[in-house]
């Protein structure tokens, strides 16, 4: 887990920056299927969707979704395991960026059917059966296993200068 502000946004980076991709492609592959200009409108999509998520991470649902696991699920004999912990700040994180993330997505496609609920519900479950595999199963371990070689290159380097 990230120990400051510095690995937290490393991280971060890693994690928003897969899990907007990934998740931009299969939102423009649903919608438009896989057309010509498929990996343009990806493409032309993905910055935007990135600083949102971004800012949504660091200042909303990642602070939100500690909160909530640290006062509401979290058990003194959970601890030990911090696999469980992970997982479940992960689900929970999910959740929340799935959620605002699936409504940036609508307003930004100006996407809202004749019903703008059931589009919504629509959209939010289909990403979240995309994106809670995704993260606990892809992008959760890469973005783990980068911060772990930034974490040591970081005590590395301090040892260097010691």
């Amino acid at each position: 887990m990230p120990k400051n502000f510095k690995e937290e946004l490393f991280f971060s980076l890693i994690m928003a920056g897969l899990m907007v991709f990934v998740m931009a492609g299969y939102n423009v592959a649903l919608s438009d299927g896989f057309s010509a200009g498929y990996l343009l409108e990806v493409l032309k999509g993905y910055p935007v969707a990135l600083v949102i998520a971004l800012i949504l991470d660091l200042g909303v649902v990642g602070p939100l979704a500690k909160k909530l696991f640290f006062t509401r699920i979290f058990k003194p004999e959970m601890e030990q395991k911090s696999l469980i912990i992970g997982i479940w700040i992960s689900i929970l994180m999910v959740a929340g960026m799935v959620s605002l993330m699936s409504a940036f997505g609508i307003i930004v496609t100006a996407n809202f059917g004749g019903n703008l609920v059931l589009t919504y519900l629509h959209t939010w479950i289909f990403n979240l059966f995309m994106a809670l595999p995704l993260q606990l199963l892809i992008v959760g371990p890469i973005a783990r296993k980068a911060l772990a070689a930034f974490q040591n290159r970081g005590s590395e380097t301090a040892t260097d200068l010691d």
